[in-house]
């Protein structure tokens, strides 16, 4: 299926005026960039906090992670400027599977093809060269979010001040990989999937539903799912769980697209902040500027122990561990908890230095 998700009415867009080179050696023509703002940039252009959803989010932070954002919260637009831009291959706007081929022929559908996480990042660069922003107080994102978070340090060091990476690693990890790859094993079950894709006039929407089921399992925990559900059964004699699944299942394929679902879940595995740089001690040992690291107590995707590796090697962490029974969710689950920590954190920052910078710069 190739479906643009519902976009937000307050969404910007940018037109990229050159062809936009990827990692994997081709180039993207009438790149497009889906954004929102919320605040006014100062007059140094100093005061920007941009933010990176997950892997099916969007730029509408004000509905995905609402209690962060708010006059005196750890997002505050009356001191902020915000900038949340839609990722690269996704459907909320921004140049992705479901977007039509420059030139015509349809949309892109299948043929999309595979970014990385420095691709997406390197994009919402362009983002903020065009808004001329100078100066980034902060870059903060959970999951696919947090790995952007972190890159950004790595490919903006002039600009960025500080990175708050919540539920995230240095790299994706095997286990990780393994999840993406059953994503992927259940879109390829959909009688629309042909030769690494999906036909454009036929909907996956069966396994893509099949594919939410199996990253859900993955996102919450053991205590969470127990909790909630144990093995109370419904009046048809179906387990609560499994009715809680197929129904996630049947939310996203609403709102998503099947392909753009794959090319994210490629991006993930991409993930690797010492790919071509050096080994990972070096490259997070160059890192010197604030990061804020929170892990979750019983995150199954990217346990505790890989937050702690980050807090090890990177030489200016905070580390907070949330101790919660959502698993990776938890980030978004426990939003008023991780403001209050993300408000804390930003509270240890030292104002920026006042900063000479030629018009047009960075």
């Amino acid at each position: 299926m190739t479906r643009h998700a519902e976009i937000s009415p307050e969404t910007r867009f940018h037109l990229l005026g050159a062809p936009f080179q990827l990692e994997s050696g081709g180039s993207l023509d009438g790149v497009e960039i889906a954004y929102r703002t919320w605040g006014e940039l100062s007059p140094a252009r100093d005061n920007a906090v941009v933010v990176c959803h997950a892997l099916t989010g969007s730029a509408d932070v004000d509905r995905w992670w609402p209690r962060l954002l708010g006059a005196g919260r750890a997002l505050d637009p009356e001191r902020d400027f915000v900038i949340a831009a839609n990722a690269l291959g996704s459907c909320y706007g921004t140049t992705g599977p479901a977007s039509p081929r420059p030139g015509g022929g349809g949309r892109w559908g299948p043929d999309f093809p595979a970014v990385t996480v420095r691709d997406q990042v390197r994009l919402g660069i362009l983002l903020l060269d065009r808004l001329e922003v100078q100066r980034v107080r902060l870059v903060v994102g959970g999951s696919l979010g947090g790995m952007q978070a972190l890159e950004w340090a790595l490919l903006d060091r002039r600009r960025v001040e500080a990175v708050a990476a919540l539920s995230a690693s240095a790299r994706q990890s095997a286990w990780a990989i393994g999840w993406s790859r059953l994503g992927r094993a259940a879109l390829e079950l959909d009688p629309a999937y042909r030769g690494g894709g999906y036909a454009a006039d036929q909907p996956p929407d069966g396994g893509l539903a099949l594919a939410r089921a199996l990253a859900m399992v993955s996102y919450r925990s053991r205590p969470s799912l127990e909790r909630r559900f144990g093995r109370e059964r419904r009046d048809d004699g179906r387990y609560q769980v499994e009715s809680y699944l197929d129904h996630q299942g049947r939310k996203l394929v609403e709102r998503f697209d099947a392909n753009a679902y794959r090319v994210l879940l490629g991006a993930l595995d991409s993930h690797d902040l010492a790919r071509g740089r050096g080994p990972l001690e070096r490259v997070l040992g160059a890192l010197d500027l604030p990061v804020f690291v929170l892990s979750t107590t019983t995150d199954l995707l990217y346990p505790p122990e890989e937050q702690d590796e980050l807090a090890t090697l990177l030489p200016r962490t905070t580390l907070e561990r949330l101790d919660s029974p959502h698993g990776h969710d938890a980030f978004l689950v426990e939003s008023a908890r991780v403001e209050r920590a993300l408000a804390r954190f930003r509270a240890t920052l030292a104002a920026p230095a006042p900063r000479l910078v030629a018009a047009g710069g960075r």
